[in-house]
């Protein structure tokens, strides 16, 4: 277990050879080629096995693949970890309302803050020509406003990191060749995801601040790129986190029986499931739905509230009706719910590892503390520490999915 969590990283940067977990009485040699010059070993010390040879008269080149995936497995986890705090402040800034307190957006140029009383007043000039202003903050005052801006700049540069955190250690395993070409096709696609994910970002807060003639509503992004930003954030999160569970966790070697099959494809289903709940959340918190009706198990006095479908086509009210993006709110969580109860007791009639019955119960307990904070939320009026809570919750539920996912998986023959 220490060797999985914690690897050689002094091996794999040493200058000489790199540690592969081989017994110490392994040659120091493979194919006549020596690994270096020879070193006592004390007892419990691994010897080197290098695996890839250079083109034509080079020396080896020791890579150990198990200890490269492990090193890369434990480098993507910590990119989730990253994507899952770029989204918990994501969530903070919206329920504080500062989304929208930088009116522009410079890739370099807006990461040095103002630092003098000329450049905060200079910037909140800036931000007292846009309609959240006029409308919503007219009465703000200059420290009111460091407030919400360093809510937002914290964010943004919270985003740069990482993006750093994805593309350098990548370019860098790319040049060591420790990724395989299954990987490479990966790591791209993670990269590419998480330069779009700023891109989008902006082109939601764009949507914020644009003027509308005649019109009084409270400025706000809209809730169609503000679900676009989270869920693509939500997918960037999710394949980095499967792919590193999938490097990390050895694989159950469990019966191919038609029922664990059945029980395969409903985990994904509940994995799914999960996630748009997730996803609709987007929209309860773009349209400040969660405000609507606050009461529960009712809808107010009745169980299907008589405003459901207000606007039309009928289609628009799924996006655009706060009472409707609540109601498929608490459909959505109610489902989820339940799919992850009957999963857990169907996984209970099957024997399984240890540890796979360790994921379904701690999901099984994740889904109902997700549906008391939920409920809580909404009868106390959406306070931003209990709000933020119940955002984060989602995360954690939706990681807890993805290892039993994981836990399930098939073994490549």
């Amino acid at each position: 277990m220490q060797r999985l969590f914690f690897p050689p990283l002094k091996a794999l940067m040493g200058n000489s050879c790199l540690r592969l977990l081989v017994p110490r009485a392994a040659s120091r040699t493979q194919g006549g080629v020596s690994c270096g010059a020879r070193c006592p070993l004390r007892p419990g010390q691994y010897s080197t096995i290098s695996e890839v040879a250079l083109q034509s008269g080079s020396s080896t080149v020791p890579i150990p693949s198990k200890a490269a995936e492990r090193v890369v497995g434990r480098w993507l986890l910590v990119c989730s970890g990253t994507v899952a705090g770029a989204v918990i402040l994501g969530g903070v800034t919206r329920l504080t309302e500062s989304g929208l307190s930088m009116v522009d957006w410079h890739l370099i140029k807006e990461m040095k803050p103002p630092t003098n009383q000329e450049e905060w007043e200079a910037e909140f000039k800036k931000y007292q020509q846009f309609p959240e202003f006029k409308i919503l903050n007219h009465g703000m005052t200059l420290a009111e406003f460091k407030f919400i801006w360093y809510m937002e700049y914290s964010h943004r540069m919270w985003g740069r990191l990482v993006g750093l955190a994805y593309i350098l250690p990548a370019a860098y395993f790319w040049r060591k060749g420790w990724l395989s070409r299954g990987l490479k096709g990966r790591v791209l696609a993670l990269c590419g995801l998480v330069c779009f994910q700023g891109l989008l970002g902006w082109y939601m807060v764009k949507s914020g601040l644009e003027e509308k003639p005649n019109s009084y509503d409270i400025p706000r992004v809209s809730q169609y790129r503000l679900a676009a930003h989270l869920g693509s954030a939500l997918v960037l999160y999710c394949a980095s986190l499967w792919t590193s569970l999938s490097l990390l966790l050895p694989q159950h070697k469990l019966p191919e029986t038609r029922q664990l099959l059945w029980l395969r494809r409903f985990a994904h289903g509940t994995a799914g499931l999960v996630f748009l709940t997730a996803l609709s959340g987007a929209f309860v918190a773009g349209l400040d739905a969660g405000l609507v009706y606050n009461s529960f198990p009712k809808m107010g006095e009745s169980w299907i509230p008589g405003d459901l479908f207000t606007f039309s086509p009928i289609l628009r009210n799924v996006f655009e009706n706060p009472t409707m993006v609540q109601f498929d709110h608490r459909i959505l969580g109610i489902s989820s719910v339940t799919a992850i109860t009957v999963l857990y007791f169907l996984l209970r009639r099957i024997p399984l590892p240890r540890r796979t019955k360790m994921a379904a119960a701690t999901l099984l307990a994740l889904a109902y503390t997700q549906v008391g904070l939920g409920i809580s939320t909404l009868l106390m009026y959406v306070p931003t520490p209990l709000a933020a809570t119940h955002q984060s919750g989602s995360l954690a539920l939706l990681s807890v999915a993805l290892w039993l996912m994981s836990e399930l998986r098939r073994v490549p023959k």
